[in-house]
């Protein structure tokens, strides 16, 4: 069994390493300039052309996250360089669920505490009651109903946030969360949500979703969390919402250009929360482990989870 590892910068021995041990019967390489050697499995992040290029005995690829935008491309330009009938395989949680619900809910919950408003009053030295705001005037509405997705929902509701979610297509469960599906039910999940989630895949259909039309069917004075990527982000529209009160508090984590450039303005806009994109990293072990048994089980000739559909880009 050969599996070749890519990354862009090159760095793959770790991975190369934890695969061994897992794998100890597999042939393991990370990717040189020029290998267009046989592989029966290819682990990668933002592959180039070249590493795509159809292998002898290719069966599957491995992305190296849950979302595969960096593969296909934001509009699925870059479907037809991967080898033909072979799948794409995406990440499935492998320790970003815990990450995502944990960053997301600490973004709520400052929101529906308060707390900006109280840091404010401590910059001013000043000692003021602010009114409790109450958990059934802050609906959330998650954008996105997958594995990240769904764990971030049964989070919030945790806490008590009446909590909407939007897919696609239809899922159901017995959580007691509101679910919406498809284009019917996408405006129904977002009227007068008071907090807006969004954890959609990049595809064509949902680059610049977050835009002036949206924000405009929140309740007056809502929080955008975005953890999902930063083409669904219509940037100048945020600020537009911002600046008109319609949006009241922003925090982002994705961004259409990363590292986010100095000059751009939400680096100064003070009801901006930005981090590094760090909402939800990819955990190495956990990561080698999911990667290393769906190899194995795909050895034996078993069926694996966490295969792309191309046509939805996810």
């Amino acid at each position: 069994m050969d599996i070749l590892i890519f990354s862009p910068d090159g760095k793959t021995a770790a991975y190369e390493t934890g695969l061994a041990e897992h794998l100890p019967q597999a042939s393991i390489r990370g990717w040189q300039p020029g290998d267009t050697a046989p592989a029966d499995y290819i682990v990668l992040w933002k592959p180039n052309a070249e590493v795509l290029q159809p292998r002898e005995r290719l069966k599957a690829i491995f992305n190296l996250g849950a979302g595969v935008d960096g593969v296909l491309g934001a509009h699925g330009e870059s479907a037809h360089r991967l080898p033909p009938g072979v799948p794409l395989v995406r990440l499935e949680d492998a320790g970003m669920a815990d990450q995502m619900a944990q960053y997301v809910s600490a973004a709520a919950l400052r929101y529906f505490r308060r707390l900006d408003d109280f840091q404010t009053q401590q910059i001013e030295g000043q000692w003021k009651f602010q009114k409790p705001n109450r958990l059934a005037d802050f609906p959330v509405a998650v954008l996105g109903y997958g594995t990240l997705g769904a764990h971030v929902a049964k989070a919030l509701k945790a806490f008590g946030f009446p909590v909407r979610a939007w897919s696609r297509s239809e899922r159901q469960d017995d959580t007691g969360i509101n679910l919406y599906h498809g284009d019917a039910g996408f405006d129904a999940c977002v009227s007068g949500a008071r907090i807006l989630v969004n954890l959609l895949p990049l595809t064509p259909q949902t680059v610049d979703v977050l835009n002036a039309d949206l924000f405009a069917k929140l309740a007056q004075g809502a929080y955008l969390i975005n953890v999902a990527r930063g083409a669904h982000l219509v940037d100048d529209d945020l600020l537009a919402a911002l600046d008109s009160g319609q949006i009241a508090g922003a925090t982002l984590d994705v961004f259409r250009t990363e590292p986010l450039p100095a000059e751009h303005p939400f680096w100064r806009a003070p009801k901006v929360t930005v981090t590094p994109h760090i909402s939800a990293l990819t955990l190495r072990d956990e990561t080698v482990a999911q990667i290393a048994g769906k190899i194995a089980a795909m050895s034996r000739g078993e069926a694996i989870t966490g295969i792309v559909d191309l046509t939805r880009g996810y």
